[in-house]
């Protein structure tokens, strides 16, 4: 069973047991999360999609930690004129473990 959930603008496929790294959420570490947007949730051959968003499914996490991703690193430069900048950055993100899902 999984399903495909909305997070921060962007679109999660998730199963129970697996742990997502999803844009910061503001609750602390251990708090329960509760998934409005589910867009689609299978079991097995059973598909349900929604339009836009499935109001019986319930997905359900619990937060595992808040971190910082790898870093990513950003290189400026234009060839001949003595020009480089280089700069860096880490994202913030919180890692949630699905629980459950309802559909």
């Amino acid at each position: 069973m999984y399903a495909v959930i909305r997070s921060g603008g962007k679109q999660y496929r998730v199963a129970p047991g697996q742990v997502v790294k999803l844009e910061t959420l503001a609750l602390e570490a251990g708090a329960d999360v509760n998934f409005d947007e589910i867009l689609m949730v299978a079991d097995g051959d059973k598909i349900s999609i929604g339009q836009p968003n499935l109001d019986k499914a319930k997905v359900v996490g619990k937060v595992v930690e808040h971190a910082r991703g790898d870093k990513v690193t950003i290189i400026k430069f234009k060839r001949r004129k003595q020009y480089m900048k280089k700069m860096g950055h880490r994202q913030n993100y919180t890692a949630v473990e699905i629980t459950e899902i309802k559909a």
